[in-house]
């Protein structure tokens, strides 16, 4: 596929094939990668068979040493070109984001610029102290502390933003001495895989220290199965997350879990009507709602919700649904038909219980229309169930105890937004709120690189990547003493 003239990466070089010192023909056979838009063939890519991901796990373990041993410096070049490499192919990656995992021109925007935040933040990390001076046990003796690279890193991406995902675990990993072995999502392989490799061998990466294996839960599996892997990071849902949690346990291996959220958006009767419904559209809509940190409760104060739930249906209206190119289309359609009918499920099912649909409700193919219900009720599907889709749920509540109440009524534990016209209000109600992370007077949906990013509950197992959360993540203590002089 050519981007603006640019043919790059060239498929002859990657097409039906794994990335493992080399790009290699794959024994697990290929897959078409199609686009959710037109339905069109966009490439064949190598699926990495668990003797794949075997051979890869041994090469990894074999360069994880040297790399181990290199200066920061050396891994702070690698990263730096890493990130040269990004911006010279920008073009490349947006067309691949939005033709592989059908979101709209800026959602390939803000997966690059956040991707580079990720690089510049790791290369901070790369030369951070790593250790601490101990008080000896023996006078005149040593006693030192310092963190160290795990070794080899599995790093398991799912399909929504496949690039970010990647590269928040990926940067650290490597920038702490590790070697990675990378499983993208089967529906995002490209932009998720095959572009990430090709830019860290342009960025003179050393031989064995990335390999990328993209696949399905069989390929997951082997990579956390993998006796050379000490470490897996995976994003996706809870179900998945429990299967690699399942599977890392037999080798305790560390685990890092970023899952699913039930995300609650507040609004108290002090709040700005007109701002809150326009961060609840961007929290709910962006990106077909396909993202763990979406909105899927927007709790109203019963004063203000017959307000923001028109100024929110009008929101919704507003947005064109499209092939994500078209020009001034703010939706694509969602990933896959399974998607498409789960929401469907969700939607129909409460409805039928009793919910009020204000606008859309009604799919065409994969092209779900941004979606407001109200009359929702705690037994609805839709107030229970995680939807990954454009939805959403208004409910009322009548004072701050009862909306965080309603709000902490789930398994799950990931962001919140609250929204007051007093931040030490909006502040006092968010601290009362079970989640990894919350936001006043804005989205629920935030990401930045230097930032501990994860959740509570069936969210996560409390682990987080970003900021100095990585440095813990992605190394482990040493201890060393020395007796003093006799």
């Amino acid at each position: 596929m050519a981007v603006n003239g640019e043919r790059w990466p060239d498929q002859a070089e990657w097409a039906g094939k794994i990335y493992s010192s080399g790009w290699h023909e794959s024994e697990g056979g290929t897959r078409q990668v199609t686009e959710p838009a037109t339905g069109d063939a966009l490439a064949d890519i190598g699926i990495a068979s668990p003797a794949d991901v075997a051979r890869a796990g041994a090469r990894a373990a074999r360069a994880a040493g040297e790399w181990a041993a290199a200066t920061p410096s050396d891994r702070i070049e690698v990263l730096l070109r890493t990130s040269e490499a990004l911006r010279g192919h920008s073009d490349a990656f947006r067309d691949w984001i939005v033709r592989e995992s059908a979101g709209v021109p800026a959602k390939g925007d803000y997966e690059i610029t956040a991707a580079l935040a990720q690089l510049r933040h790791a290369v901070g990390l790369a030369s951070l102290p790593r250790g601490e001076v101990l008080a000896p046990q023996t006078p005149g003796g040593t006693s030192v502390a310092w963190r160290v690279p795990l070794g080899v890193v599995g790093v398991i991406n799912p399909w929504n933003a496949p690039l970010l995902f990647a590269m928040r675990a990926l940067a650290p990993a490597l920038a702490l001495g590790n070697a990675v072995l990378l499983k993208p999502d089967p529906l995002t392989p490209v932009s998720g895989g095959v572009l990430i490799a090709r830019l860290f061998e342009e960025a003179g990466l050393p031989d064995g220290v990335l390999h990328v294996l993209p696949g399905g839960a069989q390929t997951g599996q082997a990579v956390a199965a993998d006796p050379h892997v000490a470490m897996v990071a995976f994003t996706g849902s809870t179900e998945a997350g429990r299967a690699v949690a399942r599977t890392a346990s037999e080798g305790l291996k560390r685990v890092s879990l970023e899952l699913g959220g039930k995300n609650s958006l507040v609004v108290l009767e002090d709040a700005d009507v007109e701002a809150a419904a326009l961060a609840g559209a961007v929290s709910t809509f962006g990106y077909q709602g396909q993202a763990c940190v979406a909105a899927g409760r927007h709790l109203v104060h019963a004063d203000l919700v017959d307000a923001y739930t028109a100024a929110l249906a009008g929101h919704a209206r507003a947005m064109l649904v499209g092939d994500p190119r078209g020009e001034g289309v703010s939706l694509g359609p969602v990933i896959s038909e399974r998607q498409a009918t789960r929401i469907e499920r969700i939607v129909d099912a409460s409805v039928a219980a009793g919910a009020r649909v204000l606008t859309g409700g009604r799919r065409d193919g994969l092209f779900y229309p941004p979606t407001v219900l109200d009359h929702v009720d705690r037994a609805m599907p839709v107030f229970i169930e995680e939807i990954f889709g454009p939805v959403a749920p208004v409910m009322a509540f009548h004072s701050e105890a009862e909306a965080v109440e309603i709000a902490n009524d789930t398994a799950y534990g990931l962001t919140a937004a609250v929204h007051s016209g007093s931040a030490p209000r909006a502040v006092a109600v968010a601290e009362r709120l079970r989640t990894g992370m919350v936001h006043i007077n804005d989205v629920c949906a935030k990401d930045a690189a230097n930032a501990p990013f994860g959740g509570m509950g069936v969210s996560g197992n409390g682990s987080r990547i970003g900021g100095t959360a990585s440095l813990e993540e992605f190394t482990q203590w040493r201890w060393m003493t020395a007796p003093g002089p006799e």
